[in-house]
């Protein structure tokens, strides 16, 4: 008998079938700047260069890690590409840059496209919240790959700057001083380390000490945005540097933008880490070096300003409903 693709386990009528399902959510993020539709070979993107002098091209391309894991265990699968989506925008945001659009790539070992729908819905979530559009992605069936009921994410950002407004960190000097914006728990990484000491001990639909909700819950926890933050701190005062806090911590993703000379001292007794970090220290025994080295302690982001507009920085931070802690400084 003669084989076929699906006898392989790879199903273009599913494909087409799901690429109908999540164009109803692509399409709710569109704006003019989108030329075509979905569906053809590229996507078309017109930028309104009108107000830049010399515009920039920013792009970024990220996972989500091992959170994947959590969200297909629980069966939960619409904040996920709400992570994603997030965790991309802040990375081009802490260069200056304004999102324009967004492009995914879904790998799964069976396509259910149910589940491709719900993490498509979460992209358009995130997309309309941070002003972007979702003009494209490509999905794939793996089945060599990938085990059954797993998937796999990526994404990729472009966004615009003006060349004069990039913020690279340049001109960061010692005695500046770092502000840290609070996280929502985990965000996207140290997954793989949280979930092997977690999940030996708890259940995820479980209450656990230290939570207000369940594990799988807190686990889940959306990674937060600071796209509109850093668009009003940057338009008020003069932002020397900002740090997205993610794989590597606080002191290994903030040292990314100093120049060569200088170092951190980050003063970890300022602010009290949230709960889930405790749990995850204190179930695992993990030391301080290693919890501070692989997760975010609580800080998702970190501004760099010059000592003499501290307050001030302060005081906007506060006016945009922002606890901003003073983690440290640079030497």
């Amino acid at each position: 008998m003669a084989k076929k693709y699906e006898d392989a386990g790879v199903s273009i009528k599913t494909g087409d079938d799901t690429v109908e399902k999540i164009k109803i959510y692509a399409k709710s993020t569109f704006n003019k700047a989108v030329l075509t539709d979905i569906g053809l070979f590229g996507a078309f993107f017109q930028p309104d260069l009108a107000n830049f002098k010399e515009p920039v091209l920013v792009s970024s391309v990220d996972g989500v890690g091992t959170k994947l894991k959590v969200a297909i265990e629980l069966n939960k699968h619409y904040t996920i590409g709400q992570d994603l989506v997030n965790h991309c925008v802040n990375d081009i945001a802490v260069c200056g840059a304004e999102p324009l659009f967004f492009l995914d790539y879904m790998a799964f070992r069976k396509l259910d496209p149910e589940v491709a729908s719900l993490i498509v819905k979460g992209f358009s979530i995130a997309c309309i919240e941070n002003g972007c559009a979702l003009i494209g992605g490509e999905t794939a069936e793996m089945p060599g790959v990938y085990q059954i009921g797993d998937y796999d994410l990526s994404g990729t950002i472009v966004g615009i700057v003006e060349k004069s407004k990039i913020i690279k960190g340049d001109n960061i000097t010692s005695g500046d001083v770092l502000i840290g914006i609070p996280s929502t728990g985990l965000h996207t990484n140290g997954y793989s380390l949280a979930r092997k000491i977690l999940l030996e001990n708890f259940d995820l639909n479980a209450k656990v000490p230290f939570l207000n909700k369940t594990l799988g819950e807190e686990l889940l926890s959306i990674h937060r945005s600071y796209l509109r933050l850093i668009k009003f701190m940057k338009n008020n005062i003069e932002v020397k540097g900002i740090s997205h806090i993610t794989g590597g911590g606080i002191i290994g993703n903030t040292k990314r933008i100093l120049p060569s000379g200088l170092k951190l001292k980050i003063n970890w007794e300022k602010w009290e880490a949230p709960a889930i970090f405790r749990l995850i220290q204190e179930t695992g025994k993990i030391s301080d070096e290693e919890m501070r080295e692989v997760f975010n302690m609580g800080i998702g982001l970190i501004f760099v300003v010059a000592e003499d507009k501290l307050n001030l920085a302060i005081k906007f931070a506060k006016e945009q409903k922002e606890n901003p802690i003073i983690v440290g400084t640079v030497e």
